[in-house]
């Protein structure tokens, strides 16, 4: 079932275990359940069909975007987060996390491409953190922010083809990969049809 929020241009689908997300008052919410994860150890084995995580996704309009939102997470065990999700294709996706990595909530990101990276960034106060996914022609970039105005770079990468990344989805996703389930909700989201000049001057 599509749901549609005022903020984004474009119609969100729900993918992976059911989260229950709901729209409210500007925001968003779901619960991802016990040992739900979207992940794939850099020395393991191909993707485990059942790591999966609920995540709610939409097609990204042609051109340069950016994706935002304010991210709430009720953290309760290790790696606990709420992201703002990339998907170009089965075994190639990202993901800015505000994450409890492993008793401290942390900005981190993960790249796949076929296995995942993970990095933590920074360390943050609280359970709340503003996260920014952008395209800027065939590049992406994450941002993090304290308060939705000035903002921190955390990376920028290419994903896929270039083909791939002009047809990317992006949305948000909740994970509990050590835990027995994760409350996380979005609000303050908006999408702006505009890249970033300049990934590092704060802006």
């Amino acid at each position: 079932m599509t749901l549609r929020i005022p903020e984004l241009p474009f119609g969100l689908e729900p993918f992976g275990p059911a989260a229950g997300w709901s729209y409210q008052d500007g925001t968003l919410s779901a619960r991802a359940g016990a040992r739900q994860d979207r992940f794939v150890p850099p020395g393991g084995a191909a993707l485990d069909p059942d790591s999966d995580a609920p995540r709610l996704l939409g097609a990204a309009p042609e051109g340069d975007f950016q994706l935002i939102a304010r991210v709430r997470v009720g953290f309760a065990a290790a790696f606990d987060a709420g992201v703002i999700y990339l998907h170009v294709g089965d075994r190639e996706w990202a993901k800015i996390c505000l994450e409890l990595s492993p008793d401290r909530p942390t900005i981190c990101t993960v790249v796949t491409r076929g296995h995942s990276d993970d990095v933590n960034s920074f360390v943050v106060d609280g359970d709340s953190h503003w996260l920014r996914l952008s395209r800027t022609g065939n590049a992406f970039a994450c941002h993090a922010s304290a308060d939705g105005e000035k903002w921190t770079f955390v990376r920028v990468f290419a994903l896929g083809s270039p083909e791939q990344a002009a047809a990317a989805s992006v949305g948000f996703l909740v994970q509990s990969p050590t835990g027995d389930g994760c409350e996380a909700s979005f609000d303050r989201i908006a999408f702006r049809p505009t890249g970033l000049a300049d990934l590092r001057d704060g802006s």
